[in-house]
C-alpha cells in the first residue's frame, strides 16, 4: 500500500550521524598510532605514540556516550 503523505525528509548530517562518524574515525585513527607502535616499538616517539592512543581512546569513549545520549532521546521522541 503506498503511503498518502510520505514521511518528512530527515536531515542528511543529523547529531547521530556526525557522531557516528566521529566515532569511526576516533577508531581509524587508534588504529593507524597502533600500527605505527607495532612498527617502531623502539622509537623515541613512541611514548607519544602511546599518550596519543590513550587520548583517542578516551575520545571514543565520549563520542560513544554521546551517541548513546542521542538514540535514547530519539527513542523517548519516538514514544510519544
Amino acid at each position: 500500500m503506498l503511503k498518502i503523505v510520505p514521511d518528512p525528509p530527515r536531515p542528511i548530517h543529523s547529531l547521530e550521524h556526525i557522531l557516528t562518524q566521529a566515532t569511526d574515525y576516533a577508531l581509524c585513527a587508534a588504529t593507524v598510532a597502533h600500527q605505527a607502535l607495532l612498527l617502531e616499538p623502539k622509537s623515541p616517539a613512541s611514548t607519544l605514540i602511546m599518550a596519543s592512543l590513550h587520548e583517542m581512546e578516551a575520545l571514543r569513549v565520549l563520542l560513544e556516550s554521546a551517541l548513546i545520549e542521542v538514540q535514547l532521546q530519539n527513542e523517548a521522541g519516538a514514544c510519544h
